[in-house]
């Protein structure tokens, strides 16, 4: 069976990587552990956005609650990290879904968040599509917005880990290398909308 989102039919896939440690402190806890308006956790929803995309393996980083979150949502196929010093910021739960991803044969990271439960795994398969080391990837949205899903390949993620701190993520590395940045188009096929409050409901 052919793989979607490699670079062949017998490349591995691109792993998938969901950042859900926050506490959500505008929202009023964990956004893991909020509800989507179709049903299901957050969580739920972004990990299975990620399998169903073609991701494997998919690293969910876990911090804030994480217990809670294992104990109530279904992360089955997937691979759980709890993140202790969760409150360091993205940029650590980036760092250390990297340093798991070191030991598999992934040829690059699809990294997504969890408050973005507009993002389909069309548009994760676009972005990850012909996946590479090399590979460098950012969505594109209505009125020029970039965003997640974001692709990684494994050559650049020693220079992300090194510039990824704070809530920064991957956006500093990203912007030094502009020039191998390749941007796909996912309008009309996903929204990327962080959801930051109660209240969001899809497709408003």
């Amino acid at each position: 069976m052919t793989r979607r989102g490699t670079s062949g039919p017998s490349s591995p896939p691109a792993a998938g990587v969901l950042l859900a440690a926050g506490a959500g402190s505008r929202y009023g806890g964990p956004k893991a552990l909020a509800r989507h308006p179709d049903g299901g956790f957050f969580v739920e929803r972004a990990a299975r956005t990620l399998v169903d995309g073609g991701c494997s393996p998919t690293v969910v980083v876990l911090g804030a609650a994480a217990q809670q979150v294992r104990d109530v949502a279904d992360l089955d196929g997937t691979m759980p990290v709890d993140k202790p010093d969760w409150s360091d910021g993205m940029g650590s739960s980036l760092r250390t879904a990297l340093a798991v991803l070191a030991s598999t044969g992934a040829p690059a990271a699809l990294v997504l968040l969890v408050d973005q439960p507009g993002v389909t795994a069309e548009a994760v398969r676009r972005v990850a599509r012909d996946a590479t080391a090399a590979s460098l990837v950012m969505a594109a949205y209505p009125g020029g917005r970039r965003g997640h899903p974001v692709l990684l390949g494994r050559s650049h993620w020693a220079g992300v880990a090194a510039l990824a701190v704070g809530d920064a993520g991957a956006r500093a590395y990203l912007r030094a290398h502009a020039e191998r940045l390749r941007v796909v188009d996912c309008s009309g096929i996903a929204d990327d909308t962080d959801v930051d409050r109660p209240g969001w409901s899809a497709g408003a």
